[in-house]
């Protein structure tokens, strides 16, 4: 067989594993490749990490599931969420025991049971935990469950360190992340959670850039993470500085993890830093409440050159540049925070950054506080990719949640479904028209009969790019708790090239 054709074999034999089928064109006899445009078909096989979500005795944990319907999918599949604790079970699965007795095939179907089970497409799935000891979860949707697959990790937290609302999208697993906004001041207790959802262990590296640079530690190298397990990391047991703003990069040496960011504050609550988008000379911070009292920008130049960034803030009124803070400078390798106050001044804000000049790839987060005094809660947005061809988020209720949408460069007309509820009611959809350079809290389409909670699924429909965020809000004792999720794309649908003629006619 010619190298031609084991070229293409392989690339047809990758695309089928993603998407379940694929067909390619050898060149025909004049040389001409007779290969169609690609075409897009939903992915068949969808993987998500949840991280332990708390350490607290005071911790009350809500899981939701939910797949937005797919066009193009068939009738088979499945959604589960398994413990990693569960998944693992300290099996020796090469010889059926477990730690050194025979195990029989009930206790192997006990260990893998799931802590939630998706029942339909288009309808979202709840689970609920308590208490300090709720493992990370790892997840797998296949068949019409994978297209778009969310599930919103929620906690709250009644006091002690990090009280108050936290949550976090659950996120598959990489090589490589971004946390700008981490701490190790003395004040705040930082974990970085990685999550193995593989058959053997990681091995991982966790680098920490401060105000002047890179910060010498060997303690963060080589971190094995046992397959099927999660790490919590203290992030202030890698350094002996106390570092109040600080840049974490978690690479990858061998296999993959799931990271996120616990932030946790003694005085001033805490919620889950996600990994920024990589590394890009513009960037989009969306959905600053717009009754934030104080905002945080921290930035990271990870090249070796400087940045020079315009910073300018998405209002409903249209593109403005904060007072005394028009442009930021980011030293190549250190990293650079600064604080921009109540800079929302009670309107919906999205924050965009973009060179003065020449482009260097930054990354960004915002540490976002809302109340004041002994009352304060804190959330972060990191920079985020745009919505795409469809995004969604889940555990949202009748009341505290807002959905912020900016069009940064050019008038944007979005889709906005409400699916139906975890215990009943009808989905509803409105479309609405977001002017460029403008970001707007848009008023949420309402499912008839709802009953539990209800998914949001982002559809931009023509126009510019638009990125998205959801803020879920609930007030305990005069605490106004919240977190923000960043919606980017689900990447739900793959590009696979349409052929004539299947691979039967290649030449041997």
């Amino acid at each position: 067989m010619n190298r031609t054709t084991v070229s293409l074999i392989a690339c047809a034999t990758a695309l089928a594993a993603v998407t379940g089928f694929a067909s390619l064109n050898a060149p025909d006899a004049s040389g001409t490749n007779t290969a169609r445009a690609a075409a897009e078909l939903p992915v068949e096989r969808t993987s998500l990490l949840c991280p332990s979500p708390s350490l607290s005795d005071l911790a009350d944990t809500s899981y939701t599931s939910f797949t937005p319907v797919t066009k193009g999918t068939g009738s088979d599949g499945k959604a589960e969420l398994v413990s990693a604790a569960q998944e693992s079970g300290d099996t020796d699965t090469t010889d059926g025991k477990k730690d050194g007795k025979e195990t029989d095939d009930k206790a192997g179907e006990k260990a893998a049971k799931p802590v939630l089970t998706a029942k339909d497409p288009g309808t979202p799935d709840t689970e609920d935990a308590s208490g300090g000891d709720s493992p990370a979860l790892i997840g797998t949707a296949e068949g019409r469950f994978a297209p778009g697959w969310t599930v919103q990790e929620t906690t709250e937290v009644a006091a002690g360190t990090g009280r108050g609302l936290q949550g976090v999208n659950c996120s598959g697993a990489d090589t490589e992340f971004w946390f700008p906004g981490a701490s190790t001041a003395a004040d705040r207790t930082d974990y970085v959670h990685l999550t193995n959802p593989d058959d053997s262990a990681a091995v991982v590296d966790i680098q920490l850039y401060g105000k002047d640079g890179a910060i010498d530690s060997s303690v963060g190298e080589d971190i094995t993470v046992p397959p099927k397990s999660s790490e919590p990391i203290l992030l202030s047991t890698l350094v002996s500085d106390k570092q109040t703003n600080l840049t974490v990069h978690v690479s990858v040496r061998s296999g993959r993890v799931g990271a996120a960011v616990q932030a946790l504050d003694d005085k001033i609550g805490g919620d889950w830093l996600a990994a920024a988008t990589d590394p890009a000379g513009s960037l989009v911070l969306p959905g600053i409440p717009k009754d934030a009292t104080a905002v945080r920008l921290v930035a990271f130049a990870p090249g070796d050159a400087d940045a020079d960034l315009k910073v300018r803030l998405a209002s409903p009124s249209g593109s403005i540049t904060p007072a005394g803070n028009e442009t930021l400078h980011v030293k190549a390798g250190m990293t650079t925070a600064v604080d921009l106050g109540a800079v929302t001044r009670g309107e919906a804000g999205s924050l965009i950054l973009t060179p003065t000049g020449e482009s260097v790839p930054v990354v960004a987060a915002l540490r976002v506080t809302r109340g004041k005094g002994d009352k304060q809660e804190t959330a972060y947005i990191p920079a985020t990719r745009p919505v795409g061809t469809r995004a969604s988020v889940a555990d949202n209720s009748s009341k505290g949640t807002t959905l912020s949408l900016v069009a940064p460069t050019g008038t944007a007309k979005v889709k906005v479904t409400a699916s139906a509820g975890s215990d009943g009611g009808t989905a509803a959809s409105k479309t609405y028209t977001i002017k460029g350079g403008t970001t707007q809290d848009v008023e949420l389409p309402a499912p008839s009969g709802l009953k539990g909670t209800y998914a949001l699924t982002v559809e931009p429909e023509s126009g510019g790019p638009v990125y998205a965020a959801r803020t879920l809000a609930a007030t305990e004792d005069g605490i106004p708790g919240f977190t923000v999720q960043t919606l980017p794309d689900d990447r739900g649908m793959v590009a696979v090239p349409e052929a004539d003629e299947d691979l039967s006619v290649l030449q041997k």
